[in-house]
């Protein structure tokens, strides 16, 4: 057809259809992809997966028709052999901070479409684009409220190396990851300056503590159950476990100051099979009332920042995202690239007589 010759009412029709076509082609484009059977999301199983199933695992399955398969435990290991060798398991999986930051430089994960999933309401810290901040916890002092009464336990690092004011069986971590900090917080060196972390300085006043710590736990739930069967009057522990402790009543209370803050997050792995209903799985998660209910369950807020609108007023003194002000936020950047180097001196100190 020669254009040239059309009439103005022709070229307007002409016109008209081409323009019909593109927006049916542009819709077409945006269609959903057909719904598999089932998704698979990894976590780390316990009670985190039963929270999850009642927040946000049941509410997909209504929404879309799709069941969510759930397996566990987390493994970066798993993640990369499976991603390189093309046969990828899981659609979604849970990761640690340090963990998602490797995955990322290896090019492991696949990049979160912010045109699916919002998240205008995050703190901009929470909106890396391959990493999805999912919920907020931290390490903080438990004590028993029948030992320190009426507001005399330990409030800073500081008062917990003060073993003369403060006087009782205490527990820690095993671990590098919060104790440095805690160390050098109690040493003097301000919150926004723990990093890059001096260890010589860190371990010298460690030196100093470790005689009255009974009990370096491993675990998540030891230093709950060790302040329930009265091993210990202090312990450094995870929010959520001495809340699950307290909403029970047990005589424990937490000591939010000078917190250690880690954010928990989920990926897509690079290859998922089923990366769009991922994307709406990360949709799911975002959601602030089903943060809330999270949130309810375990003591650990998501980071839309509408969420805390959800929580039951009883519960938000129990949530880390009161008091970030109060708190430091670990960093997972200086962990990647130093956190082998911390568990070995770690490992070697551990070894030494107190």
């Amino acid at each position: 057809m020669d254009t040239r010759k059309l009439n103005r009412r022709q070229a307007v029709s002409l016109l008209g259809g081409v323009a019909a076509v593109g927006a049916a082609g542009s819709a077409f484009a945006q269609a959903e992809p057909p719904k598999p059977a089932q998704i698979v999301v990894n976590h780390s199983g316990g009670s985190m997966g039963t929270a999850m199933r009642k927040a946000f695992f049941n509410g997909f399955e209504k929404k879309y028709g799709i069941k969510v398969v759930e397996t566990s435990p987390v493994d970066m290991g798993k993640l990369r052999a499976t991603v390189e060798s093309g046969n990828v398991e899981w659609d979604v999986t849970e990761i640690g901070g340090q963990d998602a930051i490797r995955a990322q430089k290896l090019g492991l994960l696949e990049k979160i479409d912010d045109k699916i999933v919002d998240r205008s309401k995050y703190p901009p810290t929470a909106q890396n684009p391959y990493v999805f901040a999912s919920s907020v916890y931290t390490t903080i002092i438990g004590y028993r409220t029948d030992v320190f009464k009426g507001g005399t336990h330990p409030k800073s690092w500081a008062d917990w190396w003060d073993v003369k004011k403060f006087p009782g069986a205490r527990s820690m971590r095993n671990h590098p990851t919060d104790n440095l900090e805690f160390a050098l917080i109690a040493d003097g060196v301000p919150k926004d300056k723990l990093y890059p972390i001096d260890f010589d300085r860190a371990f010298k006043k460690l030196d100093q503590i470790k005689p009255h710590v009974n009990v370096w736990w491993s675990t998540g739930q030891q230093p709950a159950q060790l302040l329930l069967d009265k091993e210990v009057v202090l312990a450094t522990g995870w929010n959520g476990r001495f809340y699950d402790i307290i909403k029970k009543g047990a005589p424990v209370e937490i000591e939010w100051n000078e917190g250690a803050l880690k954010q928990g997050s989920f990926i897509i792995p690079r290859g998922a099979k089923n990366p769009y209903w991922a994307q709406k799985m990360l949709v799911e998660l975002a959601i602030p009332q089903q943060q809330a209910v999270y949130a309810s369950e375990l003591g650990y807020p998501g980071l839309n920042l509408d969420s805390l609108n959800y929580v039951d007023a009883k519960v938000k003194p129990y949530l880390p995202t009161q008091y970030l002000d109060k708190q430091f936020w670990i960093s997972d950047a200086w962990y990647a690239d130093n956190g082998a180097k911390a568990q070995e001196m770690w490992n070697a100190w551990m070894l030494k007589k107190a």
